[in-house]
């Protein structure tokens, strides 16, 4: 018998070098390998998409990119996004790329378990997006399982591993995975 090992796909809604949710995402993918699941990360870079314009995909269709971006998250059971905060919204990276996989199909959302984070430099910790990218990924048909992960004073979050400093933050972000393990294994 061939031992399932979940795939799990972590996302950073930040490309910048240095991006404390790029962090996130490499602390989020030790305890998912810790956990028995392959951790694969997916940088948005090279992803890349204009700004979604009706005309301009009438003119030229759905990026390859787009396509390619779903055909990947499609063939995982799981996603977590670590997302910033701008303004107390999602970055216009991370929408846009929401928009466009959207022009294609919902499988995307619908077929993987979603976890949500947010690193911030100040003590709110993303709280403000990580509401509104529920949302979003609910409405487009998304399980994103309840603990979310908001790490605040982010800068001093992680060691240099990559791993997260605090016991508390960490115990949230174990939950975390907990969960989406635990609904993946619930669908197998």
């Amino acid at each position: 018998m061939v031992e399932f090992i979940p795939k799990i796909a972590l996302i950073s809604g930040s490309t910048r070098t240095g991006s404390i949710n790029k962090n996130l995402v490499n602390a989020m993918a030790h305890l998912f390998k810790a956990a028995g699941a392959k951790a694969v990360k997916i940088d948005l870079n090279t992803y890349e998409m204009p700004i979604y314009n009706g005309d301009w995909e009438s003119e030229n269709g759905v990026p390859k990119t787009a396509k390619n971006l779903v055909r990947r998250l499609k063939s995982c059971d799981g996603v977590f996004i670590a997302t910033p905060e701008y303004n107390g919204s999602l970055p216009a990276l991370l929408k846009n790329t929401i928009d466009w996989t959207t022009r294609i199909e919902l499988g995307q959302f619908s077929g993987p378990v979603y976890g949500i984070g947010s690193a911030s430099p100040g003590p709110m910790s993303g709280i403000m997006v990580l509401r509104q990218l529920h949302f979003i990924l609910n409405r487009l048909g998304a399980t994103t399982v309840p603990r979310q992960l908001g790490v605040g004073m982010a800068e001093k979050a992680f060691d240099k591993k990559g791993q997260f400093i605090d016991g508390r933050t960490k115990n949230y972000a174990d939950t975390l995975v907990s969960q989406m393990l635990t609904e993946i294994s619930r669908r197998q």
